[in-house]
């Protein structure tokens, strides 16, 4: 099934974020890894800012286990980028995010990014619940 953009009411945190020039590749636009390199600023961003990440001292951090980018439009250098997150999807161990990146002001999303979390115990690596102090403030993230 073909996705379609999305648009800012269905994101619940915001943050800006300015292209760089040395985000664009020979195409003229930016790098689609870039793509990824915004959808980790703003997970992890969010989690720092809600107390709920400090990786010296965690005893469980949440690794990328999948990632997937669709993309409807270009974004280029000089652009300012809004991405906006929200969760998808919240299980005893998961996080499913959903990171929308907006180009300029416009209210149709440029990409849209499917970023799944695993927590893991920082030794083992072995999947464990996530933390309950951050269990409230992912429901947040949640669209009902």
């Amino acid at each position: 099934m073909r996705q379609v953009p999305t648009v800012k009411q269905d994101y619940l945190y915001f943050e800006e974020l300015k292209t760089r020039w040395r985000d664009s590749d020979v195409y003229g636009h930016m790098n689609n890894a870039v793509f990824y390199e915004y959808a980790d600023t703003i997970v992890n961003s969010w989690l720092i800012n809600k107390g709920s990440l400090n990786v010296p001292s965690s005893k469980t951090v949440g690794l990328v286990v999948e990632t997937r980018c669709t993309y409807f439009s270009e974004l280029k250098f000089p652009d300012l980028v809004t991405a906006g997150l929200k969760l998808n999807k919240l299980g005893n161990s998961s996080v499913h995010y959903e990171i929308g990146l907006f180009s300029n002001f416009e209210e149709k999303t440029a990409a849209r990014i499917s970023f799944i979390h695993v927590f893991v115990d920082v030794k083992t690596r072995k999947p464990k619940k996530i933390p309950s102090k951050l269990l409230e403030p992912l429901k947040s993230l949640m669209k009902d």
